[in-house]
């Protein structure tokens, strides 16, 4: 898979700063005591667990941004799948970094290559149809380019990175507009005409008021598999569909086969587990 590397420029601030809350006022106070200052040692980051890689910069940052004399050697890029007990990376140079940067480099390794292994299983599950699985906003604050990142790795796509990437109307914003009309009228003069407009409902009543205005998507939101169905039918091509709404990946090949073009899913990001990944020490 070939994923576009996040900028050292984005992701610097988040790791200095996740160190900065483990290492605290006085550093690694068991490590200090304990090794000596001019020991160099080899370890391996390796699977527990079968997955998806995501997050391989982010730990290789952690480590040289305690010393820069650390490095790591990458066997399973990003994007590639690992089985229990395969090597993902070998890290070597100052112990001490090695052991002060441990929990961090794996937070992000781990939380990140879950999301990326739990988007893969959707993905998978949808195969046989032709429907992205996208991600939400629902990501953990500070953290979502990577969490966005890591959907890409396991297969998935984008949806809005943020309030100002594109238009997402929400039933607020109808009721407090006074109407869905005057809702989308006011969008269009609100922005430029490269700005894509998105309008979420709940009922086929609201898709076919909405489809008189000529949005170019629509956010089918918590809707059966029928009339997720009925829904794209109604559709027929004049705007872009996607499914939200609790979809797991039991029910999204059901979801799929409806003809959406898009599925969202909120979970990838927020509920994810971890994908279990150590730092065993290698004896030379």
């Amino acid at each position: 898979m070939n994923l576009s590397p996040l900028p050292t420029i984005m992701l610097e601030p988040l790791v200095r700063a996740a160190l900065l809350e483990d290492l605290g006022r006085a550093g690694d106070l068991t490590t200090d005591a304990i090794v000596a200052k001019e020991r160099h040692a080899t370890t391996v980051l390796a699977a527990r667990q079968r997955g998806i890689v995501a997050g391989l910069d982010l730990a290789m940052l952690a480590f040289r941004l305690i010393d820069p004399n650390v490095e790591m050697t990458v066997e399973r890029a990003d994007g590639s799948e690992v089985t229990p007990g395969e090597a993902i990376a070998s890290v070597s140079g100052p112990a001490r970094a090695i052991l002060g940067a441990e929990r961090t480099a794996l937070n992000f390794l781990c939380h990140l290559s879950g999301i990326a292994t739990a988007t893969a299983s959707v993905v998978a599950a949808v195969r046989d149809h032709g429907a992205k699985i996208v991600c939400t906003r629902k990501t953990t604050p500070g953290l979502r380019a990577v969490e966005k990142y890591a959907v890409r790795a396991g297969g998935g796509s984008n949806h809005r990175f943020g309030l100002d990437d594109a238009i997402l109307i929400k039933d607020n914003h109808i009721a407090i507009a006074g109407g869905v009309r005057p809702a989308i009228e006011r969008a269009r003069m609100g922005v430029g005409h490269l700005v894509k407009i998105e309008v979420e409902v709940d009922t086929l009543a609201q898709l076919e008021e909405v489809l008189a205005l000529a949005p170019d998507a629509v956010l089918l939101d918590n809707m059966s598999v029928d009339e997720l169905r009925q829904a794209v039918a109604m559709v027929a091509g004049r705007a872009t569909t996607e499914a939200s709404g609790r979809i797991t990946a039991a029910i999204a090949p059901a979801v799929a086969a409806t003809g959406v073009d898009l599925i969202s899913i909120g979970w990838l990001t927020h509920c994810a587990p971890i994908l279990d990944i150590g730092l065993d020490y290698r004896e030379l």
